[in-house]
């Protein structure tokens, strides 16, 4: 199994926000997202978020590779859509390279 963490902005806009985790409850996520999510390797995914920043955790199966894996759910039912919409609620943090979105996290402490 592997671990990734990855980090995201949130436009700072209080409604916005609200509406990002609206979305992301488990009663309201369009069910294709997270089956696709699942179909492309991805075990476990948390979304934890302070103030404007997003933290992303997940488990992967060990061939997960996050650009192409991230490529594989892009072309799967509703995804593109769904990521349309997130695109109005997020941006993409400073530091970001520019063909990133999520952005990979450096672990440098295990306990």
């Amino acid at each position: 199994m592997k671990k990734f963490c990855l980090t995201l902005d949130l436009k700072n806009d209080d409604e916005l926000i609200e509406a990002y985790e609206h979305y992301h409850r488990q009663d309201i996520i369009w069910p294709e997202i997270p089956e696709g999510i699942k179909a492309c390797g991805i075990l476990t995914m948390d979304i934890y978020r302070v103030s404007t920043r997003l933290v992303m955790l997940m488990e992967t199966v060990d061939e997960f590779e996050l650009k192409s894996g991230f490529e594989k759910m892009a072309s799967l039912p509703r995804q593109k859509e769904w990521a349309a919409l997130m695109n109005t609620l997020q941006q993409r943090p400073a530091f970001a390279a520019p063909d990133e979105h999520w952005v990979e996290m450096k672990r440098i402490f295990r306990l």
